[in-house]
């Protein structure tokens, strides 16, 4: 994808799990809804749909929808229980690279997180690995940190998923590993890893002429 798209046209790309008789919102629509209230602070399906209710016809319309009134709760519950997560999360990977295609970015960053919200009484939260181009402000594509791996052998994957070549890739002490580094550079990548452990900046570049920095 070349060039920046609205991520309600990506959406297109999603299958739609309901029966046509079923269908009272288009799915792009509820889609869009969802993600403009999760970005803007939503954290539930409830509040999801508060927010889409609180916001009049006027902004239904905007997103596309053919009613005045967005979806309930329990819709967006079935929903998505049945959606097709893989295509979901390609459509939003394709809208990402397409923000990432329309500016010239050089660096990547790679960052470890805990989803907000998702470590409950005994249970484990939900840890992602992402990488962030700071110039597009987007997420590349980001993938889970399995529970009986780590960051550093997630991130073996991800360089699978994203434009290695000619990028500088940055991170913490967590990805100063060799494997890593042979895989960047095997990809015609530059990495760096920074150490939180002094005060000073550590960098151990990947085995290329032009990354060494201080």
């Amino acid at each position: 994808m070349s060039s920046c798209i609205s991520i309600w046209e990506v959406f297109a790309e999603v299958p739609d799990p309901r029966e046509a008789s079923g269908r009272r919102h288009p799915l792009q629509a509820v889609l869009t809804l969802t993600s403009v209230a999760i970005l803007s602070g939503a954290r539930s399906v409830y509040a999801i749909a508060q927010f889409g209710r609180d916001r009049g016809k006027e902004f239904a319309a905007a997103l596309g929808f053919t009613r005045e009134r967005t979806p309930c709760c329990t819709m967006l519950h079935y929903l998505f229980k049945d959606l097709d997560r893989a295509a979901f999360e390609n459509a939003i990977r394709n809208w990402a690279r397409g923000r990432c295609a329309s500016v010239d970015w050089e660096a990547v960053h790679l960052d470890g997180k805990e989803l907000r919200g998702t470590r409950r009484h005994e249970v484990p939260g939900v840890r992602l690995l992402a990488a962030y181009v700071a110039e597009a402000k987007a997420v590349l594509d980001q993938v889970p940190v399995d529970a009986t791996t780590n960051e550093h052998k997630t991130a073996l994957e991800l360089l699978d998923l994203i434009p290695v070549k000619g990028k500088l890739l940055t991170g913490d002490a967590a990805f100063c590993q060799r494997d890593l580094s042979r895989k960047i550079s095997k990809k015609k990548g530059i990495g760096s890893g920074r150490s939180r452990r002094t005060s000073r900046s550590c960098w151990r570049p990947s085995p290329t002429p032009s990354t060494t920095r201080a």
